[in-house]
Formats: C-alpha cells, structure tokens, sequence
C-alpha cells in the first residue's frame, strides 16, 4: 500500500522496502539504478532519493561501479518503524511479532517500575485516560479505537520511565501493537484479563508502587507471548 504524501519515492519505496525484507532480493543482491528507474518509470533523481532512505535504513549500500548492493540482515536498522512495518507485511511476521515482543517483555516491566517513581502528576492521570480508553473500547469489535489508546497507554509508560533510551523505543512498541491489530493477529476483542491488568498498572504508577507496575507489567508482556503462541505459532 503507497503511503500518502511521499511523492513518487514513497511509492519506490513502498515496492522495494517490502520487496527486501522479505527476502526476493537476498544479501548481496545487485541494485541497478537505472534499471529500477524504469522499472518503477520514475526518474534517476527519484530513484537516488528512494536509494538514501534504504541506506539509511542499512537496508542497502552504494558502491561505485558496482550498483545498490542489499545488506546482511544482521546489519539492518530493524529498529526502524517502516522497517518493522515492512517485515511484518511479509511472511516474517509471526518471527518480527515474537522478537519484538521479547523485546517488550524485556523492557517495559523495568519502564514501568521507573514511571512509578519518576511520573509527573500529569502522566499518571494520562495513564489512567488511556487505560479508561481501553476498557471502554474492549467490547464490540472495536480494535482500531482500543489499539489508540493502547500505544498511547505504551508510549506514556515509556517516556515517564525518565530513560530517554526507553522512550525512544516507543515508536517500535507502536508498530508492534499495530501490527498486532492490522494484520489480525489479536483476538476479535481483547482478553478482559488483559485489559484489566493495564487499569492495574495505571493504577500501581500513580500509587508509586514501583514493584507492583513491573510485576504487572510484566504478565502483560507474558499474556502477549502466549496469545502470540495461539494466533501465530
């Protein structure tokens, strides 16, 4: 799907990206510039530009005389949220869905357990909003309302942790539950346990109970893990 507003590199992009990350150009695989411009019928300026923003990615590399040569997956930026975006649309998914969510459960208990000593009074209410949001939209098929209060409910957890390295992380929990929704890999409404657990979370941070938010915290990420074991082995 092209994304709106990224002009004909975008489109590029959106063909490619895709393309390399699932894997129908292996590592190593030669990039021909002039090529792929007629390709995709756009011009070598557009296809420069759609170049630098794989580079960025670490997804390809330019040399002279050779051409746009894909990178070792190893050396990939897969923190980036369009590359993660990308693998999950491909057959990768139920592989990035499980490492990405390793990564939470590794992560946002101890980001929890922070915010419950360093949250501004204006976070904890926040949290509190964004768990509200969720129980109020737990029912009724209602996943794309649930999922924004969701990856609010996330981001908040994050940067009130006071680690600006955990909230930096927020837009790759973002993708994740995103991911999660779009490609429905989430049941038709979410676990009430689960959604329960967040209110409980909310509710641990703005008591500054800092080992009660991990502990918490902590059986949501495991709660992932197993719907993941059930929705995409």
């Amino acid at each position: 799907m092209t994304t709106p507003g990224r002009g004909l590199h975008g489109q590029v992009l959106d063909a490619l990206g895709p393309a390399i990350t699932a894997g129908e150009y292996p590592p190593g695989s030669v990039l021909r510039t002039d090529e792929l411009a007629q390709r995709f019928d756009v011009s070598r300026s557009v296809m420069r530009e759609a170049v630098r923003v794989l580079e960025s990615m670490h997804l390809v590399e330019s040399r002279r005389r050779v051409g746009v040569t894909v990178r070792p997956k190893a050396e990939w930026n897969v923190y980036d949220p369009q590359v993660i975006r990308w693998r999950l649309a491909g057959a990768d998914r139920p592989h990035q869905l499980r490492s990405l969510t390793v990564l939470r459960s590794a992560i946002e208990p101890v980001a929890a357990g922070l915010a419950a000593r360093h949250a501004t009074a204006e976070q904890c209410a926040e949290l509190t909003e964004c768990a509200l949001g969720m129980v109020a939209n737990s029912r009724g098929h209602r996943l794309e309302k649930y999922l924004v209060h969701d990856v609010a409910f996330h981001r908040v957890i994050l940067a009130a942790s006071g680690n600006e390295m955990f909230a930096r992380l927020g837009d790759v929990v973002a993708e994740v539950l995103a991911g999660r929704t779009h490609h429905e890999v989430m049941f038709e409404d979410p676990l009430p346990a689960a959604v329960t657990l967040h209110v409980q979370v909310a509710e641990a941070v703005r008591e500054r109970d800092a080992a009660r938010a991990e502990r918490l915290t902590r059986e949501i990420t495991i709660g992932a893990l197993q719907e993941l074991d059930i929705l995409a082995p």
